[in-house]
């Protein structure tokens, strides 16, 4: 008799491993309380894929003999929590997917920068000569691509903590933690220590000759290598001398070592700037390495490297104003990151749906913001946190009126920079209507 799968939830995830299962003989059942977009119900119909949406069927889901959820539903989710009691398996899409292939992985997690990392990381390898592909939260899943037959020597993988609460053996060859902040913690009961595990439990399955890459100056990351102990090779990125192998970032160049190749990369012909993007940079140049790239090609390969929509996207130069398009920057982090690579004069747009933000955090790289546009129906944090700190404050409601404000304030030499620090969905379908939206006023403007 074939083993049941059940498939909580039909996006792109859900709908690649329901393929994945039925190629590989399970009988197969998506479920998704919401509904099914209509490319994933074609694509289901198609399969002859069996699926319900706008409910769970408990008669259907509960007698499974494992479950793939979607990383967007959480582990107290009602029909999580009945599967679990009946120690029915809940597992992520990769776990699944990752038993069907004999591709290397590289997966790269962190708070901030993992989409810029895994582009780039997969740019290094793809141009370096490596057969390579792109999957975890970019692009179609792991599991559709297995499902079509594709076949990688490495995959590089983009990854959450959500998705990692979903691993059980899936072992990555190279783990990339890029650092930690508080974010998501509705998911980890409030509690920072519960998502700080979540993102270590990557590590866990390494073995002796896996490579470990983290950010060894940030303070979480770094207090929580203290105490750890690890089988994998660990590669430490940061300010500190390297000893074995790892990278050094100075003022000016990128200092890499494998236990086979060293190498020196000056920053100013790269074309990521900012301290957070030089972390970026040599994550991904040491896990390229790892991968087999040669160092000597790594200088040009990293400059011809083109960054991911909506993240420091240069957008135009208008009357000598350049207008950047960060609107990937959906928490105070990212924003510090963007305003402390800022070497100019910045009007800054920031804005939107609050979840919480300490905006404290931001105080020490405000310095050069000489305008504050506030874009979105309640403005009110943003002015009290900043009336003080900058010289002037303005309130705008629409893209368009922000763009506006800022041809209004800003003069030659100066950059506009979306960068919101908050959610989109005040006045946006989602970060990415935010960014073109931005990107279209700043066109006209030309």
């Amino acid at each position: 008799m074939k083993k049941t799968i059940v498939i909580l939830g039909a996006g792109e995830s859900g709908t690649g491993a329901a393929l994945l299962a039925q190629r590989q003989g399970f009988a197969v059942f998506v479920s998704d309380k919401g509904s099914i977009a209509q490319k994933y119900k074609e694509i289901l119909e198609i399969e002859g894929i069996e699926y319900e949406e706008g409910r769970h069927s408990e008669q259907k889901i509960l007698v499974a003999d494992e479950v793939i959820k979607s990383p967007g539903i959480p582990d107290k989710a009602e029909m999580v929590q009945k599967l679990l009691a009946k120690n029915i398996p809940v597992i992520d899409e990769l776990e699944f997917a990752g038993r069907y292939t004999q591709s290397r992985f590289i997966a790269i997690t962190g708070t901030n920068g993992k989409t810029t990392t895994t582009l780039l990381t997969y740019h290094l390898l793809k141009e370096g000569g490596v057969k390579v592909g792109l999957a975890g939260n970019i692009g179609f899943s792991l599991a559709r691509q297995i499902a079509e037959g594709k076949q990688f020597d490495w995959v590089v993988l983009e990854v959450s903590s959500f998705q990692i609460d979903g691993f059980r053996k899936f072992r990555p060859d190279v783990a990339v933690l890029l650092n930690i902040t508080p974010d998501h913690l509705d998911r980890y009961n409030y509690r920072l220590e519960e998502y700080i595990h979540s993102k270590f439990r990557l590590t866990e399955n390494l073995r002796r000759e896996d490579a470990f890459i983290y950010n060894a100056d940030d303070p979480i990351v770094g207090k929580e290598m203290e105490g750890r102990v690890f089988t994998a090779r660990k590669l430490a990125v940061g300010a500190g001398v390297i000893k074995d192998s790892g990278a050094q970032i100075k003022p000016d160049f990128l200092n890499l070592k494998t236990s086979k190749e060293e190498v020196q990369i000056p920053l100013a012909e790269l074309p990521l700037k900012g301290r957070h993007n030089s972390l970026n940079m040599a994550c991904a140049a040491l896990a390229a390495m790892e991968a087999g790239v040669p160092a000597g090609k790594l200088p040009a390969l990293l400059k011809s490297f083109k960054n991911a929509p909506h993240r420091m996207q240069p957008v135009a130069t208008v009357e000598g104003v350049t207008y950047i398009n960060d609107s990937k920057a959906t928490n105070v982090d990212a924003t510090f990151y963007a305003l402390e690579a800022m070497q100019r004069p910045v009007v800054w747009i920031a804005g939107g749906i609050d979840k919480g933000n300490d905006y404290g955090q931001l105080t020490e790289v405000v310095g050069r913001v000489k305008v504050l546009i506030c874009l979105g129906k309640d403005n009110r944090l943003l002015r009290e946190a900043f009336e003080e700190l900058i010289p002037l404050i303005l309130d705008t409601s629409s893209m368009e009126e922000a763009v506006n404000a800022a041809k209004e304030v800003a003069e030659k030499g100066d950059v506009v920079l979306l960068s919101p620090a908050c959610a989109s969905f005040d006045l946006f379908r989602n970060y990415e209507d935010r960014g073109e939206q931005f990107m279209r006023f700043t066109k006209e403007l030309e």
